[in-house]
């Protein structure tokens, strides 16, 4: 497992891994290790901690000893190495001393007088990124100076990606966003790299693989993009929605929501296929250092009987798994956990089915989450507390299934009851799911809890926990949620974890808001508009814990490509309800021209948290479905 921190819940993202794993600081980190060893060996002093992910993401330096200044860190191990005082340094027997450290200047002079006049001093502002990818120049490991992801990104002659997002960061008070784009082939070499500026204000902005292509005068190629955000404010993560559509006159489409930039020791959520389906996961290295055969495995949920995969993944190369090979007797409804022993940001996986594919993404599933007794006790003011909300598409056309999915790395059992709303928010049904166990094999199809005529125009359901039968909770609660088209058999399946909605008591930093602390009552949804001949949608969702506002007072603003507003229409979402949103169905056709492809929606309220699911159709049997995201 890579020796590196990135995310936890409690401080957000660690900056120094972003800095040490941006794949331009990658080479400096080559270039710098080669220096280093040309000159003999190395000390390291280490005042911030970060010699082990500096030395996890970076070629093999020749190292002498790590030194430290804090009394209670000596012997302490990092890396491979264990630290010792940094009063041992003058006897050293390195040729240099590496401060492991960023706008180090000061430290450096610090220790001067400590060391011998033939050692030499140098500082990992050697690794800098260059100026002009700096948003904050005054402080190098501000969070805004890596506003960064990577984008599942293909175009394959069958298939295409298109990249959806807005310069949400104007509405924070950022003046000139730009974009550095980085284009990696499967085998992890750079195919093209270049910067686009983002729209002067908060407009809508999309990289379409197809372009791209014609662009650069590519072959096909399946990779991925890394991107960059430059001149950012009030957001340091790069959020998007990817649609994969079909370019050879087949029925394909689906979408998925950004990759969560962090990568983690484990993910969950990934479906064994069906007897006539066929799963592929993609493998996407993170990193500018091998992952070695053998250090990333399957395993079916809850067997702890891993199967490793034993194939060496170069540098940003791009991988394709084909579960069946691993495990060829495995079948949906049964789960599949990748150990990813923090290599990869989140991963897609790729279901073929009769002719149509489908992508989706699979989830972190904690190491650092406990169960919490408290859930079982919570206040009365919270009411039903941690709910997970998703569709119910409307069942005169489509099936909903969904599966809860363990995602805590000690989370052994789930106690789970479905409650199930119409569109006004009349409860119709609820039903007990019991106490699952971590390795269930559990899918739920709606068709089995409601009469045929039932929700016909659609509705929602809510997954909460029951300890009717015992249980535990660790509010980390997830689902996968798959939708299926009852005449073309097209598919579409997102997943998500649980909050709670619309309560102004809080518990442990819910209900959450996307800016500001807790609670979050207020929405700020992005749903982009259709494409080539393909008209969006989205289902928003009016959860609530405990009793809220009978109804919304949601606005939906109509923007174009340069962020300019066009037009605002009036909303109303019934508590406990939910409404499916055509854009046309509430904007005039010359309003949605105007507004142009990369023209968006932005839904809003001040009074509640909707959540929502957003896709696209095409009017002949196939759709997308993910869940949508906020800023």
């Amino acid at each position: 497992m890579l020796d590196i921190e990135t995310f936890d819940n409690r401080r957000g993202g660690n900056v120094v891994y972003k800095a040490l794993a941006h794949p331009l600081a990658a080479g400096a980190l080559a270039r710098l290790a080669l220096k280093l060893n040309k000159a003999g060996s190395t000390a390291i002093y280490d005042p911030d901690g970060i010699a082990g992910p500096l030395l996890a993401l970076s070629p093999a330096i020749n190292i002498e000893g790590i030194y430290v200044h804090d009394t209670l860190a000596v012997g302490e191990a990092r890396g491979s190495h264990i630290a010792r005082a940094l009063t041992e340094l003058p006897h050293s027997s390195a040729v240099t001393v590496l401060i492991a450290a960023f706008d180090a200047g000061r430290l450096a002079a610090r220790i001067k007088a400590l060391l011998p006049a033939a050692l030499t001093v140098v500082t990992l502002d050697e690794v800098k990124l260059p100026e002009p990818f700096i948003t904050n120049v005054k402080r190098y490991l501000d969070p805004v100076n890596f506003a960064t992801n990577f984008v599942f990104f293909r175009d394959d002659d069958h298939f295409a990606t298109r990249l959806t997002t807005a310069n949400y960061w104007a509405g924070y008070g950022a003046q000139a966003v730009k974009f550095f784009h980085l284009l990696f082939n499967d085998a992890g070499v750079v195919l093209a790299e270049w910067e686009t500026p983002a729209p002067p204000k908060a407009g809508g902005f999309i990289i379409d693989s197809c372009d791209v292509r014609h662009r650069f005068n590519l072959g096909p190629f399946t990779g991925q993009l890394f991107i960059h955000a430059v001149g950012v404010a009030g957001h340091d993560v790069v959020k998007y929605a990817l649609d994969t559509y079909a370019t050879d006159n087949g029925a394909s489409l689906s979408c998925t929501h950004d990759a969560n930039a962090w990568p983690s020791e484990r993910f969950a959520g990934l479906p064994a296929p069906r007897h006539d389906e066929k799963v592929v996961l993609w493998i996407q290295n993170s990193h500018a250092v091998t992952i070695p055969a053998g250090a990333l495995s399957l395993d079916r949920m809850g067997a702890e009987v891993p199967v490793a995969l034993d194939i060496e993944i170069p540098p940003f190369a791009t991988y394709p798994v084909d579960v069946a090979n691993l495990f060829p007797a495995l079948q949906w409804p049964a789960q599949i956990e990748l150990r990813a022993g923090r290599h990869l940001v989140r991963p897609r996986y790729e279901v073929t089915r009769k002719g149509r594919t489908r992508i989706a993404h699979i989830n972190v599933e904690r190491s650092d989450l406990q169960s919490d007794p408290g859930i079982k006790t919570l206040s009365p003011a919270l009411g039903r507390g941690f709910l997970l909300p998703f569709p119910i598409l409307p069942r005169r056309n489509y099936k909903t299934i969904v599966q809860p999915t363990p995602m805590a790395i000690c989370e052994m059992n789930m106690p789970l009851r479905i409650d199930i709303f119409d569109a006004d928010g009349v409860k119709l049904a609820e039903h007990y799911m019991g106490v699952l166990t971590r390795h269930h094999d559990v899918a739920v199809d709606l068709d089995d809890l409601l009469p045929p005529e039932a929700l016909s125009e659609g509705g929602h359901a809510e997954l909460v926990y029951d300890f009717r039968a015992g249980g535990d909770a660790n509010g980390w609660l997830h689902a996968l949620f798959r939708f299926e088209d009852r005449l073309s058999g097209h598919a579409a399946e997102s997943s998500f974890g649980a909050h709670m909605f619309n309560t102004i008591m809080t518990y442990k930093g819910e209900p959450q808001s996307y800016n500001g602390p807790p609670p979050g009552l207020s929405t700020r949804l992005f749903l982009k508009l259709g494409f080539l001949g393909r008209s969006s949608f989205c289902v928003l969702i009016y959860p609530a814990s405990a009793a809220w506002n009978e109804v919304s007072s949601t606005k939906l603003e109509l923007y174009d490509s340069d962020g300019t507003l066009l037009e605002t229409k009036p909303l109303s979402v019934v508590c406990s309800g939910s409404v499916i949103v055509h854009p046309r169905e509430h904007f005039e056709e010359d309003k949605i021209k105007v507004a142009g492809e990369a023209g968006y929606i932005l839904i809003r309220d001040a009074t509640c948290r909707l959540f929502g699911f957003h896709g696209v159709t095409d009017g002949a049997g196939s759709f997308s479905l993910d869940h949508m995201f906020g800023f």
